[in-house]
């Protein structure tokens, strides 16, 4: 079982910065894709960026530009950047983590781990 655990929302103005953490527990947490949500109750969870083992990175259309996923594996901690922040940018948000594991095919599957998420909220 692995844990995942989101922290650094609050409460930005519009235009300023803020950066989340999300950190998960393993010991083979460079193997991990990591990938960042959004939610306003109501509406359905949204995609903002993720990243992979390789380093590669992705990112949903409202994040483009203004966020940035960064990861650092001797602290198994995955980063959110936000920048230029603006009011619909308020939502909880969650960290979802895709873990390889072995299974008895001697292949692998894949596990997906949510965290609680952290609330950012941006007044205008």
């Amino acid at each position: 079982q692995v844990q995942v655990t989101e922290s650094g929302g609050g409460l930005v103005q519009a235009g300023g910065s803020l950066r989340l953490s999300c950190v998960a527990s393993g010991s083979d947490f460079s193997r991990y894709t990591v990938a960042w949500y959004r939610q306003v109750p109501g509406n359905q969870r949204e995609w903002v960026a993720e990243t992979h083992r390789a380093g590669e990175t992705n990112y949903g259309g409202s994040a483009k530009g203004r966020f940035t996923v960064s990861r650092d594996n001797a602290k198994n901690t995955v980063y959110l950047q936000m920048n230029s922040v603006r009011p619909d940018d308020t939502a909880k948000y969650y960290c979802y983590a895709e873990v390889p594991e072995p299974n008895r095919d001697g292949g692998w599957s894949y596990a997906g781990y949510w965290g609680q998420g952290t609330q950012v909220t941006v007044s205008s």
